[in-house]
């Protein structure tokens, strides 16, 4: 090779390069699909000559043979993230976690309160001018060979040239070791679980938003969920394929971000032999260290910054665990509350923490009452805003416990809704005589559409913590809507009122809102509900709009949307009651569609829908 001629001085094999390490120094070794494996093993199998040399490292895919017994005089590795492959050490004692925000390792390296002696790391072969590029991993690597007093560096032909904050000079580099080999791959994983998360998740997302996200099983989902989007960006710690999949289709542009537009920002990548190749060299790819990509302060700069991060259980409080498991250490801190942190400062993004609702196969509820003995707390209940299951999103920010622990329950796996109900009740976190929630909401109800007056709405089931927006909402409704839905001047609207109107099984009784975000929150704009009269299956049916949005055809979506569900579920039709003076309202049942009959009946009409159907349609009964 060209690079070994220019610079064979520098040329050794991996088991002469680890000679130049001295005992007693804290040695790197370069992160993720980036770790140098053969450094690795000759400083285990020919350092014989070490002792008490700490190994650092943020995670890596290879073998971990620093943290086999036997090495104990030798090694003693300290994790700043503890991945597979070190976690029985660290369990065991044998290893050391350090719990650290991944924004403030680089600064910790550079200030040398955790200063780095040796970094181990793989680069890119060095290009005309002499540089190498660290490639799939700059994160806290770039920090470490700023600072190192001796770099020692495979050179992979097969690691891709990579841009951004990524280059470092030969000069700076003790040794060069020449190897070719695949870097190690994670595959793109998925299941009926994620992808419903996937979707959940995805309807958080407004076009031209900036994301944050991982790698696994929930992350790939997310980003399947959002083919067909417009304008995305990317300002992240990693990514994997399903970025390059958005960028493909035109989906990540970075049009629209307000940090380095047009740029996917990142501090290392991993994922398949495609991903490598299509990173190489890419003008679109920014490699930065976390102490830029995971800096609060330079992430809340992406407006609609969505944050996308995991856990392994979330409290009724809103207090999420991300780095214990059944009391022991599990992975670490990561990025996790630097994005929560920075998204929430974003203007109009959003903090979400997304999990499956359930783990062990399904035996044990990952929201929680309280945590076991053991636990930590990664992202305190202050900073969550969004959690995110399979069964559904919980709003929590700015809510009380009370409005936490029902929203919460609520997206639990309905075998474990009672007992977290239960739980919460002796807590005294919500009224003694709490529902519970007892239905699976049906999510795939809920529509977007534009009105004719050109506003976009949202028409969506209602939800038990609904509740107290709704209650707000009919407090300010004027005198003459309130007497129009109700049929009576009814100036209080109590607690256990609005429990019995949000309270639904979805089957017998069905009610929408229509709503639209508007300043990082929902409000309601109307609400329409029936109830099944299992005799006649005909649905009793009444609509409440405010004030300020009569007149502009949103009852009549709303019943548009009702008929359709109706018709979905087998009923025959409507009932109705309303004032013989409202107009408005007798109008949108009169233009439903359907077969339209009125009773008049001491200034009311009564009034019978009926699904419209072909005469050899009609089933035997159907008056």
């Amino acid at each position: 090779m060209d690079w070994q001629r220019r610079y064979g001085d520098k040329v050794r094999d991996a088991a002469g390069a680890i000679l130049a390490i001295e005992p007693g120094r804290r040695i790197l070794i370069g992160s993720g699909a980036a770790e140098p494996a053969s450094l690795v093993e000759a400083m285990v199998e020919h350092g014989r000559h070490l002792a008490d040399n700490d190994i650092v490292h943020l995670m890596t895919l290879g073998p971990a043979p620093y943290c086999a017994p036997g090495t104990e005089d030798r090694f003693r590795h300290t994790a700043f993230f503890i991945g597979q492959n070190v976690r029985q050490a660290v369990a065991e004692g044998r290893a050391d976690f350090m719990p650290v925000f991944l924004s403030e390792i680089p600064r910790l390296i550079r200030s040398r309160r955790v200063g780095i002696d040796v970094a181990l790391i793989q680069v890119s072969p060095p290009d005309a001018h002499g540089y190498v590029s660290l490639g799939v991993s700059v994160d806290i690597v770039r920090a470490a060979v700023d600072t190192a007093e001796l770099i020692l560096a495979e050179v992979n032909p097969r690691m891709p040239r990579t841009l951004g904050d990524s280059f470092l000079h030969v000069d700076q580099i003790r040794y060069l070791v020449p190897v070719d080999t695949p870097l190690p791959e994670v595959l793109p994983a998925g299941d009926e679980t994620s992808e419903e998360i996937g979707r959940q998740v995805a309807g958080l997302i407004p076009d031209g938003a900036t994301l944050q996200m991982g790698i696994g099983k929930i992350p790939d989902a997310v980003l399947r969920a959002l083919s067909g989007r417009k304008d995305l960006g990317v300002h992240t710690e990693m990514f994997s394929d399903g970025v390059v999949d958005l960028i493909e289709q035109g989906v990540i542009t970075g049009r629209k971000k307000t940090l380095l537009p047009g740029k996917v920002v990142s501090s290392f990548v991993m994922g398949t032999e495609r991903l490598y190749e299509k990173v190489h060299d890419h003008p679109m790819i920014e490699m930065r260290s976390t102490g830029f990509t995971n800096d609060p302060q330079v992430i809340a700069r992406n407006e609609r910054m969505m944050a996308i991060n995991s856990a392994l259980a979330v409290d009724l409080t809103g207090q999420v665990a991300a780095d214990t498991l059944e009391g022991r250490f599990f992975s670490g801190i990561g990025g996790q509350v630097d994005f929560v942190r920075g998204a929430a400062r974003s203007i109009d993004g959003k903090a979400i923490i997304a999990l499956p609702s359930t783990a062990k196969r399904g035996t044990v509820s990952r929201i929680q009452a309280a945590f076991e003995p053991g636990a930590g707390v990664v992202t305190s209940r202050g900073d969550v805003h969004y959690v995110v299951t399979e069964y559904g999103v919980a709003d929590l920010w700015g809510k009380s416990i009370r409005e936490r622990a029902l929203a919460l329950t609520e997206i639990a796996h309905p075998d474990f809704r009672g007992e977290l109900m239960d739980a919460a009740k002796a807590r005294h976190y919500v009224f003694p005589d709490q529902q519970v929630p007892r239905a699976s909401y049906p999510w795939s109800e809920s529509r977007k559409l534009r009105l004719g007056s050109g506003e976009g709405v949202l028409l969506r089931p209602l939800r038990l913590t609904d509740q107290e927006p709704l209650q707000e909402v009919l407090y300010r409704l004027s005198n003459e809507t309130i007497y129009r839905r109700f049929l009576a001047h009814k100036r209080v609207h109590p607690r256990r009122d609005i429990e019995k109107l949000v309270d639904l099984d979805f089957e017998q009784n069905m009610a929408l809102l229509a709503v639209r975000e508007e300043g990082g929150r929902e409000e309601i704009l109307g609400m329409c509900r029936y109830d099944v009269d299992p005799a006649t299956r005909l649905a009793d049916i009444a609509f409440v709009v405010v004030d300020r949005w009569q007149g502009k055809g949103l009852g009549t979506a709303l019943m548009a949307r009702m008929a359709e569900i109706a018709r979905a579920r087998g009923l025959r039709g409507f009932t109705a009651d309303v004032l013989a003076d409202n107009k408005p309202m007798i109008r949108v049942f009169q233009g439903s569609g359907l077969e339209v009959s009125t009773v008049r009946e001491q200034g009311t009409v009564h009034l019978t829908l009926r699904f419209k159907l072909a005469p050899e349609r009609r089933p035997r009964g159907w008056a």
